[in-house]
């Protein structure tokens, strides 16, 4: 099997150009840029220690401790 000439891909090319349009193909290539971005701040964030949550129940927990030493 042969590799494609360079007349085969400019015919592929222009026919992904009169299908999608260039306003299509360059919006998708930003959405999937915006998703790569998403992608790393997400694993930078993952870095990060969470923070931790008061819940109801740890201040109820806090008041059975404190009312049990006084």
């Amino acid at each position: 099997m042969h590799a494609p000439s360079i007349w085969g891909i400019l015919v592929v090319a222009v026919v992904v150009i009169l299908l999608f349009g260039r306003g299509k193909i360059s919006g998708m290539m930003g959405e999937v840029a915006s998703g790569i971005k998403a992608f790393q701040k997400g694993m930078r964030d993952d870095d990060k220690p969470a923070e931790r949550v008061t819940t109801t129940a740890d201040i109820d927990a806090r008041e059975v401790d404190k009312s049990k030493d006084a």
